[in-house]
């Protein structure tokens, strides 16, 4: 079994924290959201993983060693491939083309996700999707009289369904699918300007492919600043039990802290309430505030704040007080 994860995207949206790192390795309660989406799928999936292949954009070095390193602790040979222009969906697939041989499951980092990853072994594949309001702004799927797939659509104009398809797929034999995508950019079929695989998929499915619906229970965006943070808090109430424990290293002076919190190695914490649903990094450190419902990131120092449903990057110092803030890495607001 193979991983494919697409995730060459710019993360505009949560700019200025993706200036320096790319969305994908932005921690959350502690872990790059990266990590947990293929650690997630490696726990609950009955096959080995042999390969985690990221499609990239130019990240640097850096970037790319810290992939590999997340493939490798998973026992999995970690595999990097470029996309330069962004060209959609398919296109992201084709550029790992190298690696998409036998069954394969392709994950989309810009999202986590709790949900039933039994795979049917039946079926030519599974697509995981989430009834939202708005769907269009998502790929979504049409179901006959069934519940059978009788249709994917991107984005529509007008309403057709309501399940978008949350960028989480299963497919038995992935020689099909890079037929269906390697026709499409032989052909020039775009929609939007992109080649999109959801195209791909409806061809398969016209052709016969079987694909069964996969159950998500929760659709954790981190798309921007407010739904990261919203996301960081659902992760650290999944894991509160695990983070109940703080390092010996942090060190906590005349101050309180209200669970679920991840508090990272070498932070300290004076004249603070900190918590709930806070994440602070390694080498943070936070005097005189209180902190609730936020995001904050390495080596960061924070005093007299009091904040709310915040994002903080590294090596930032913020001084001063606000409710809901934004700052990213190495930067340095004060207030008087």
């Amino acid at each position: 079994m193979r991983i494919i994860v697409p995730m060459a995207g710019k993360g505009s949206r949560l700019r200025p924290h993706t200036l320096t790192i790319p969305k994908p390795l932005i921690p959350i309660a502690g872990k790059p959201i990266v990590q947990r989406l293929v650690e997630d799928i490696a726990k609950v999936v009955d096959d080995k993983i042999d390969e985690i292949a990221f499609i990239i954009g130019d990240f640097g070095q850096e970037t790319e060693k810290q992939l590999i390193d997340i493939a490798e602790k998973l026992g999995a040979k970690g595999t990097i491939y470029h996309q330069l222009c962004p060209l959609g969906t398919a296109h992201a697939i084709h550029c790992a083309k190298e690696s998409m041989k036998g069954p394969i499951i392709i994950a989309f980092a810009d999202t986590l996700f709790k949900a039933d990853f039994q795979l049917d072994k039946d079926s030519d594949g599974v697509i995981w999707v989430k009834k939202v309001e708005d769907p269009s702004a998502f790929g979504v799927v049409k179901l006959d009289q069934q519940g059978v797939i009788k249709g994917i659509v991107e984005k529509p104009k007008e309403f057709v369904s309501d399940l978008a398809i949350i960028g989480i797929y299963y497919f038995k034999d992935s020689d099909k699918l890079m037929d269906e995508i390697n026709y499409l950019i032989d052909n020039d079929i775009k929609v939007a300007n992109e080649f999109q695989l959801t195209n791909a998929l409806d061809s398969l499915r016209e052709k016969g492919a079987k694909f069964t619906l996969g159950k998500v229970g929760d659709w954790m965006d981190c798309g921007n600043k407010e739904a990261t943070v919203e996301t960081n808090s659902k992760i650290l109430n999944y894991e509160k039990e695990e983070l109940a424990i703080y390092p010996e290293s942090t060190k906590i002076e005349n101050s309180l802290i209200i669970p679920p919190c991840f508090i990272g190695e070498n932070v300290e914490i004076v004249n603070s309430k900190i918590g709930p649903n806070v994440s602070l990094g390694n080498g943070t450190k936070i005097d005189k505030s209180n902190i609730e419902n936020s995001l904050i990131q390495e080596n960061t120092y924070i005093s007299h704040g009091n904040l709310t449903n915040s994002m903080i990057g590294n090596s930032a110092k913020y001084m001063g007080v606000s409710r809901s803030l934004s700052l990213g890495d190495f930067s340095v607001l004060e207030t008087k």
